[in-house]
């Protein structure tokens, strides 16, 4: 009876076939990525091709700001002055996100719409490119589409970074998205990037004035950053805020306008992406008061939708609200950053707001749920008082160009997930 023998193989023929292994392997993750990249391609065609149908904002007599000689985007009116705050927008860009791009270009485009604005201001996150939710890590394709569509809608806008806009595996920059946001192809958008010796980009201001020259508004924006401590990703929650050197470009310019100014100090709004500390501080006073007002707060509107009431904001503090209260020009402030805080309270004789988010992508199944998402709606009356409210995209006043998604309007998107 005859057995068989095994042959060894020999280190060479090992080596081929390792080769060829590796080879196959190569191939595959080439025909996969070339898939992906079509698909992506694909959707972001599809949505750039819906961006176009979308017409354009009529406006009886739409403000146009001209760029003075102190740097500032200035618009100049004897009547009100419409703000509309958008925040958390949320476009991934990717392959993954295509259907969520979609609805959340749909509801920008029907509530700019009805609101026509003066004004569009975004405070961050603009873009999402997490790869394992939006299928990229290129960060420009979400910034490009939402620039076709604030252009098309040919409404001024003004965005301001937020965490997600440049992550640290994101193909571009903050420096490199300012230049883009800066063509000059992008005739609505104000966006400025700031003093080079000053952190961050996007820091800069536009001005309102009335038709004697009076300032009557300062809309500041400010770069409150990422992450710190070494959370590259940003999975610790370890937050970035406004630093030192924007606290004092801050005085410096809000002190130059005012010198420019015949000696008033303008009134002022401040917008970002992350709350600052105080936002915390001020929110766990009213919340251990029982919800009631105190001393140093007083309860405008909304809630903290955020588990357990959370305000997700920096341990640092570079006193950034001292200088606010200093200074006495700073009213209010606008953030996002917490999708499901919405709350506005005054503390200590500054309104500290949040805006509603349009999230449809970030928070696992957000998309199903509809109390959260919309806008803020701030008025700037002649004198440079303002209030502001919040509007919710689901009303039927904001007609849109795609048919709205069937949403919950009244479970808690936190209560709703622990329940399940």
């Amino acid at each position: 009876m005859s057995t068989k023998t095994k042959t060894k193989k020999t280190p060479k023929q090992r080596f081929k076939i390792f080769l060829k292994v590796l080879l196959i392997i190569v191939l595959v993750i080439a025909l996969l990525c070339g898939i992906l990249a079509s698909v992506s391609a694909v959707g972001l065609k599809s949505n750039s091709n819906f961006i176009e149908t979308i017409e354009t904002v009529s406006f009886d007599n739409q403000l146009e700001p001209v760029l003075d000689d102190n740097g500032c985007y200035t618009f100049t009116t004897d009547d009100h002055f419409k703000v509309v705050q958008l925040t958390d927008v949320h476009i991934g860009g990717g392959f993954l996100s295509i259907k969520k791009d979609s609805m959340a270009i749909n509801a920008v485009a029907a509530m700019i719409t009805a609101e026509k604005p003066d004004l569009v201001v975004i405070t961050g996150d603009i873009a999402y490119p997490v790869p394992f939710q939006a299928g990229t890590f290129n960060n420009k394709t979400s910034a490009e589409l939402f620039a076709q569509l604030m252009e098309k809608l040919g409404v001024y806008w003004v965005p301001v970074f937020g965490n997600h806009d440049t992550e640290a595996y994101s193909y571009y920059s903050r420096k490199k998205i300012s230049e883009f946001y800066s063509q000059e192809k992008f005739s609505h958008c104000l966006f400025q990037s700031g003093p080079e010796d000053v952190d961050g980009y996007g820091n800069s201001i536009i001005n309102v004035k009335n038709t004697k020259g009076e300032i009557t508004q300062s809309l500041v924006m400010l770069d409150s950053h990422s992450y710190v401590d070494n959370d590259y990703f940003g999975i610790m929650w370890k937050y970035d805020t406004i630093h030192e050197s924007q606290v004092k470009w801050y005085e410096d310019s809000l002190n130059k306008i005012k010198a420019e100014n015949n000696d008033v100090m303008p009134k002022s709004l401040a917008f970002f992406h992350i709350a600052i500390p105080e936002y915390k501080t001020a929110w766990d006073e009213y919340r251990t008061n029982d919800f009631n007002d105190t001393e140093n707060v007083k309860y405008i509107y909304g809630k903290a939708g955020e588990k357990d009431y959370s305000v997700y904001t920096s341990e640092y503090n570079y006193g950034f609200f001292d200088k606010v209260k200093e200074l006495d020009s700073t009213q209010g402030m606008f953030c996002g950053h917490d999708h499901l805080n919405n709350f506005s309270i005054d503390y200590k004789g500054v309104r500290l707001t949040y805006g509603y988010s349009i999230d449809y992508l970030a928070y696992t199944g957000i998309m199903k749920f509809g109390l959260q998402r919309g806008c803020t709606v701030i008025d700037i009356a002649p004198d440079g008082s303002f209030e502001s409210h919040l509007e919710n995209y689901y009303q039927d006043k904001y007609q849109t160009a795609k048919e709205k998604e069937q949403v919950d309007m009244v479970g808690n998107y936190h209560s709703e997930l622990d329940n399940q």
